[in-house]
């Protein structure tokens, strides 16, 4: 098992260094830079040429590019990002002033995903009603070809506009928290639904299940004791890839609901190539799928346990 966490270790630290290196190479193929965009105006409002020289130089954007990466990582590996070129706080200090809001809708949003999700594959693949099997199954697929700005702009409608229940923009208590989570975990539900649906029905077919029947198993006992924990392991490896859904769909549901997050810094911050910035979000979103996929590696175990002595074998 230890071998193994060193794998997982050495990977996770590629995947951050590989997305590191390729945000660093987009953000600077760009055309323009932070502070030619920011010097930009009409000619009444024009910056001075020499002034403009002298903030590349102060920033470093005048060096080779190979020279600006070899240093920025340098300092990347100390977790220095550099100042944002915008406001000139540490781009850490700056994403970390956020962070709070969104990582409180992300937490909201994935556990109404897993309650939603869960609770929709349980009665498609439980029912004994063919038509409530059949309505409940085809939800899925629906949630997940609606695009996340499209339900945002229906439930800021019905619930905010018409109904008045919730607030439509703001960070302003638990309220104006629903309606951003509801949106962010209508799609993430819809992937687990579809998912734990198809591998329930696969394991209620499974032989182990029908000699558990036979020997007088009931069928809450077969539900739920052998066929749900047996067909939530493909769900729970796609977790890593549902966390990071859940950050980039924060881009859109903060920017619907006017809520200051990641996701409108992220969006602020590409406008205008605040290069630090964009690439300590980067790194951030990086690490997140790294953490959460070594975590689902670390409950599988717990999950089945023939899983850990196949890790053993290998």
């Amino acid at each position: 098992m230890i071998r193994y966490i060193g794998q997982r270790l050495l990977q996770g630290a590629f995947v951050l260094w590989a997305a590191y290196t390729v945000s660093f190479l987009i953000l600077y193929l760009l055309p323009g830079d932070a502070v030619s965009i920011m010097a930009s105006g009409d000619e009444q409002n024009a910056v001075d040429p020499a002034l403009v020289e002298k903030l590349r130089a102060e920033y470093g954007l005048d060096r080779p590019l190979y020279e600006q990466y070899i240093i920025a990582l340098f300092k990347a590996l100390q977790l220095d990002f550099g100042l944002s070129i915008k406001n000139g706080v540490p781009a850490t200090q700056t994403v970390a002033e956020v962070l709070p809001e969104t990582i409180k809708l992300a937490v909201a949003g994935f556990a109404l995903a897993v309650l939603l999700g869960s609770a929709l594959a349980v009665v498609a693949a439980f029912s004994r009603n063919r038509w409530i099997r059949q309505a409940f199954s085809s939800l899925p697929p629906l949630g997940i070809a609606v695009p996340t700005f499209w339900i945002g702009l229906l439930l800021l409608q019905f619930f905010s506009f018409r109904l008045r229940l919730f607030p439509a923009i703001g960070n302003d208590g638990g309220q104006s928290l629903v309606l951003p989570a509801l949106t962010l975990a209508i799609p993430t539900s819809a992937v687990i639904a579809q998912l734990l649906t198809r591998s329930l029905r696969q394991t209620l077919g499974e032989p182990y299940i029908e000699q558990i029947r036979a020997k007088g198993g009931s069928e809450a006992l077969i539900n739920f004791g052998h066929a749900l924990r047996n067909a939530a392991i493909p769900t729970l490896t796609m977790l890593g890839i549902l966390v990071g859904n859940l950050l980039a769909g924060a881009v859109v549901s903060e920017t619907v609901f006017s809520r200051a997050g990641i996701g409108r810094l992220t969006v602020t911050a590409v406008n205008s190539r605040d290069i630090p910035v964009v690439q300590t979000l980067v790194v951030l979103a990086a690490a997140t799928f790294v953490i959460t996929s070594l975590i689902v590696d670390l409950i599988y175990p717990l999950v089945d346990p023939r899983i850990n002595t196949a890790r053993a074998k290998a």
